[in-house]
């Protein structure tokens, strides 16, 4: 995965959430439940790190903005 950055939590409001699951499904699901609260900037693919279990997923969130619904 990318560096997170500064520009990324640059504000009160911004904030990056990581997220590792079993599957593709249950990590997607995580991220599905953070945009029904919070506007985010999703992503459509889980990725595998060699040597660790699971996936992992990375969205970034703003919480100043409703979720686009």
């Amino acid at each position: 995965m990318r560096q997170i950055t500064d520009a990324h939590v640059a504000e009160p409001g911004l904030a990056v959430v990581e997220v590792a699951a079993a599957d593709d499904e249950t990590a997607l699901a995580v991220q599905e439940l953070l945009a029904a609260r919070c506007a985010i900037a999703p992503v459509d693919r889980t990725t595998r790190e060699p040597g660790e279990p699971g996936v992992r997923l990375r969205c970034f969130l703003d919480l100043r903005q409703d979720p686009d619904w």
